[in-house]
C-alpha cells in the first residue's frame, strides 16, 4: 500500500505547495489527483517518486519510507523522454541491465507488442508519432513490473483519438499485474475513464478538498461515465469556487 501521512511542502521561497496530506492508495487501485493549475498534484507525484522530500510527514510504500527513487515505483511523464540515440527496444530495456539478455529480450517483446508495437522495435524515436512515443514510455515503465506506477498528464499533448487509444493500452497492460496507479489529470472524462477514485485538491496550499469513489465498468458504460464525471466535476468547480 501506498500512504501519505500529514505531507507537506514548502519551498525554500516560503511557497506552501503542499498541507495535511493524508492519503491511502490500495495494492492495484487506481486513484487520480485532480484540481486546478497550482494546487500540487505534480508536487504529490515527485514526493511519491522520491524525486524530493516532503517537508513534514512521511510515505510510505508497504511500510518502507520512500526518500529516494525505488525500484519498485515507475514514472511516466508529460512527455515521452525516449533517449533518442537508443532504438525504440532499447529504450524500452533501458532500465532491464541487471537482468539476464535473454529475459531482457523477452520482456521488451512482450511489452511492445502489449501496446502494439512490435514492429517498431528497431526505430529511433524519432521516427515515430507523438502518440507511439508515449506508448514507449508507458510499455518501459511497465516492463519492469512496478508495484506503484505514477503517471503525469502523459496523455495532456494528444488527440482525444489517440488518448483513449491509449487509455485503452494502459489498462491492458495494467490488467497483466495490476500495480498501484497514481495518475495526475486536468481532464474529468479522463479520471473516470481509468480510475477507482478521484482525489479532489484544492490550491493554496495543495490539500485534499474531496475523495470520490468512482465504479469503473472496463469497458466503460456510457450512462454511468455521465453521471460519474457530473458529480466530478461539480465537485471540482466547488474547490476552485473555495480556492483562496
Amino acid at each position: 500500500m501506498l500512504t501519505f501521512q500529514d505531507v507537506a511542502k514548502t519551498y525554500a521561497d516560503g511557497t506552501r505547495a503542499l498541507a495535511g496530506i493524508t492519503l491511502s492508495v490500495a495494492p492495484g487501485e487506481i486513484v487520480a489527483l485532480i484540481g486546478g493549475s497550482g494546487c500540487g498534484k505534480t508536487t504529490v507525484l515527485r514526493l511519491a517518486a522520491g524525486l524530493d522530500r516532503p517537508s513534514a510527514g512521511v510515505i510510505r510504500l508497504d511500510g518502507e519510507t520512500i526518500a529516494e527513487p525505488h525500484p519498485g515505483i515507475g514514472l511516466v511523464f508529460q512527455e515521452a523522454r525516449l533517449l533518442p540515440w537508443l532504438t525504440v527496444a532499447e529504450n524500452v530495456g533501458f532500465g532491464l541491465h541487471h537482468r539476464p539478455a535473454a529475459e531482457r529480450r523477452a520482456r521488451v517483446a512482450r511489452a511492445l507488442a502489449s501496446v502494439n508495437l512490435a514492429e517498431q522495435a528497431g526505430r529511433w524515436p524519432r521516427d515515430l508519432s507523438g502518440g507511439q512515443q508515449q506508448r514507449v514510455a508507458i510499455a518501459r515503465a511497465f516492463v519492469a513490473d512496478p508495484r506503484v506506477l505514477l503517471l503525469d498528464e502523459p496523455f495532456s499533448a494528444l488527440d482525444a483519438v489517440t488518448r483513449a487509444d491509449l487509455h485503452r493500452h494502459l489498462l491492458a497492460l495494467w490488467a497483466q499485474a495490476r500495480p498501484t496507479i497514481l495518475l495526475v489529470t486536468h481532464d474529468v472524462a479522463e479520471a473516470v475513464a481509468l480510475a477507482d477514485r478521484a482525489i479532489v485538491m484544492r490550491p493554496r496550499p495543495g490539500r485534499i478538498d474531496a475523495a470520490l469513489t468512482i465504479t469503473p465498468t472496463r469497458p466503460s458504460d456510457p450512462e454511468a461515465g455521465l453521471a460519474a464525471r457530473s458529480a466530478l466535476r461539480a465537485r471540482l468547480e466547488a474547490s476552485l469556487r473555495a480556492a483562496p
